[in-house]
């Protein structure tokens, strides 16, 4: 199926989005997640499926500062 991540297309088999984030290596503790331009509660990565046609924006947190 055909999703969108941060703005590229991606052809993805059918995953819940906790499991895509770990499929791109990334720490689900880690990130925000908007699906279809609502921010997804991390209590709900698991829980929800990818759907054809979905649209993912992945931010990362960035410590540090001055």
């Amino acid at each position: 199926m055909n999703i969108t991540t941060n703005g590229e297309a991606a052809s993805i088999e059918p995953l819940s989005v906790q499991d895509y984030l770990i499929s791109l290596g990334i720490d689900p503790r880690r990130v925000a997640v908007e699906l279809n331009r609502d921010i997804l509660p991390k209590a709900q990565y698991q829980a929800t499926l990818l759907k054809e046609g979905d649209s993912l924006e992945i931010v990362h947190f960035v410590g540090g500062g001055s």
